[in-house]
């Protein structure tokens, strides 16, 4: 078998990888390290297209393999922090370094794992926004019959109900089929990154709003399609609509700065504060690692000091 990247006859060195180009030797190596996270590891395209951005760009200090050692990879990363880069972009290239290299050595392409000691920058994440429950009711709530037809109004609302009551990414909510949803159990079967799934409750308002969306307003939109939630031509909906549902009924509710992903931020802090154990809130929002869950407790505590600043006579 020829490596990609290698021409019939070239010679090849111990790693498998052809001589003949420094640019193609490790050019070669990075289009299968993206092939391996989009195939076996189940990257969504988005992640992939980040490692392969994030790898060229390393492609202009590392020529061949034998280039990829940890003193490069600190120099690129120095650069790219003198030249202005976020600290999250410089916390991403790390990763992505750092898989590379994992990948690289298992298949044989370095001879030991050489950013496994590369320390990833700590990006400054912001806390999410949250609103409060009572305005969390009011957007979910908000009329949008004025300017719709009737049975995109019973779908508005119940992509709403929805989306606070479960705090599911707007690209799961939109890939989620009739068939995906249980309502003697009252939960949903979602898709998350990765292709994993997992299965979030609902309550009780969110239940009826979805039943009447299926019962009043889906046949009226839905063409020949499994999906849920429809758009205006009876597709599937795409997430640049339900991202415009959701900043309309904010704009109603007189919200501002409101998007899907505040409606997942504030689902999570609410039951958080509700009492819930975190790995719950992990669990229900599909995350990979507790760590980024516990940016939620952070929230919470804000959220806590602000009102013992406003309540407390001495504070």
């Amino acid at each position: 078998m020829v490596p990609r990247g290698a021409q019939q006859g070239e010679c090849v060195n111990s790693w498998g990888m052809s001589d003949f180009s420094a640019e193609s030797q490790f050019l070669a190596a990075v289009a299968d390290f993206a092939d391996y996270a989009r195939d076996v590891r189940n990257r969504s395209s988005n992640t992939v297209k980040a490692y392969e951005a994030d790898l060229r760009s390393l492609s202009s200090y590392v020529t061949t393999l034998d280039e990829f050692t940890l003193d490069t990879l600190r120099t690129w990363l120095a650069d790219a922090s003198r030249a202005g880069k976020a600290r999250s972009t410089l916390a991403r290239r790390t990763a992505t370094a750092r898989s590379f290299s994992t990948w690289a050595t298992k298949q044989g392409l370095l001879p030991r794992d050489v950013a496994a000691r590369l320390v990833t920058s700590q990006s400054q994440r912001p806390l999410p926004t949250v609103v409060s429950a009572t305005r969390a009711g009011d957007l979910v709530e908000a009329d949008t019959a004025d300017d719709a037809h009737p049975a995109e109004a019973l779908r508005d609302h119940a992509i709403l109900e929805l989306l606070y009551a479960t705090g599911i990414r707007v690209g799961e909510l939109t890939g989620l089929n009739t068939a995906d949803v249980d309502f003697a159990r009252q939960t949903a079967k979602v898709t998350g990154k990765g292709n994993k799934q997992r299965t979030v409750p609902f309550g009780q308002r969110a239940s009826l709003a979805v039943q009447d969306w299926l019962e009043q307003g889906r046949e009226e939109l839905a063409a020949d399609t499994d999906a849920l939630f429809v758009g205006s031509r009876g597709g599937r909906i795409d997430q640049r609509q339900v991202r415009r549902i959701v900043e309309r009924a904010a704009e109603r509710a007189g919200i501002a700065d409101v998007s899907p992903h505040t409606l997942r931020h504030t689902a999570a802090t609410h039951i958080l504060e509700g009492g819930a154990d975190l790995r719950v809130v992990q669990e229900m929002l599909g995350h990979s690692s507790l760590q980024t869950t516990q940016i939620y407790t952070h929230v919470s505590a804000q959220r806590l000091r602000k009102v013992y600043e406003q309540a407390h006579p001495r504070a």
